[in-house]
């Protein structure tokens, strides 16, 4: 098995789940900023250019939720996906929560900050993509209560999916009127087999 990823990135979401899973697995980094999603061999992959793809024998899978879905449904034994049908159906509904009402805030955050070219950048975009984030986090705060993961009493992919996406929500300083939910997202990284946070994630690339 290999996995295409570029460290700091939604990677962490696909590498969370195989370390978690104890499934040996290649890592193949794709440097973004220098262009090595762009290359053609690269795109035979992943026509979008991006990252996290995973590579199963002649099997390949794009989009970091789907791998991490297709992971725990293939190694179901190791419980990382509720088998209740309601319990799974709640996961899905976070899940997707997590990688719209909160992810999509902070992508317009990144491009308005350093993606877009500086003539294309709309700083009050910035500060309405802030306040969106700050109320859905509001929400998941509120779920979070008196809870210890994501769904049910068992950690689950849902958790290292939503983890991540408060870690970035975390950098652009966007959770300090949550604390369950920053006390949530420290405890996911505590576990032994997590995936770096992103700031170091990024301290990883600079020294290589």
């Amino acid at each position: 098995m290999k996995l295409y990823e570029f460290a700091p990135t939604r990677s962490i979401r696909a590498r969370w789940a195989l370390q978690e899973l104890e499934v040996p697995f290649e890592s193949v980094s794709i440097r973004l900023m220098e262009g090595a999603g762009q290359t053609p061999e690269y795109l035979a992959l992943n026509p979008a250019g991006k990252v996290p793809t995973l590579v199963d024998g002649d099997f390949v899978l794009t989009e970091s939720v789907a791998i991490v879905l297709y992971l725990a449904e293939k190694y179901s034994h190791k419980g990382l996906l509720p088998t209740d049908l309601k319990q799974r159906a709640q996961l899905n509904r976070w899940m997707l929560f997590a990688v719209t009402e909160l992810e999509q805030p902070l992508w317009r955050i990144a491009r308005h900050l350093f993606l877009y070219p500086e003539h294309q950048r709309l700083p009050a975009d910035i500060e309405l993509a802030k306040d969106e984030f700050r109320s859905m986090a509001a929400v998941l705060e509120q779920h979070m209560q008196g809870r210890e993961f994501l769904i049910g009493d068992r950690v689950s992919v849902g958790d290292f999916v939503t983890a991540y996406t408060l870690d970035w929500g975390n950098e652009v300083e966007l959770l300090d009127a949550c604390p369950t939910l920053l006390a949530y997202m420290q405890r996911m990284y505590a576990r032994p087999k997590a995936a770096l946070r992103i700031k170091d994630a990024f301290a990883s690339v600079a020294a290589a």
